[in-house]
């Protein structure tokens, strides 16, 4: 498993003890070197969001990766659910879009920031 893949997975597993937990890389999908981690996608589903705004959830997430995002992490779609929502989505997320980059047009990542 990759270096930075690696990290997020086991520092998510550790605060927040997800019953299901995606650690997608999605970086090949972006105009970056090849063997990159610097775009992913996040999956979480733990009783540790019941009661929790989607805000809450993401801060929360951030907070965890403070130090992956100072530095590698150019972009992080997250998708945190608690375990009903889960079980009532039919275990189930949309597959993200395809990178528009900052130009917006197909196959450019010239922009930057954290989703």
């Amino acid at each position: 498993m990759a270096k930075v893949q690696g990290r997020i997975e086991a520092k998510v597993q550790a605060e927040l003890t997800p019953i299901h937990l995606e650690v997608i890389n999605e970086s090949h999908m972006h105009n970056v070197p090849a063997g990159s981690e610097s775009h992913f996608r996040l999956v979480i589903v733990t009783d540790r969001f019941r009661g929790k705004a989607a805000l809450e959830r993401h801060r929360a997430v951030h907070r965890i990766l403070e130090q992956e995002l100072a530095g590698e992490i150019h972009a992080l779609a997250l998708t945190t659910m608690t375990p009903e929502e889960w079980t009532a989505g039919g275990g189930k997320v949309p597959s993200s879009p395809p990178c528009l980059g900052g130009d917006q047009t197909a196959g450019g990542d010239t922009g930057s920031g954290i989703s």
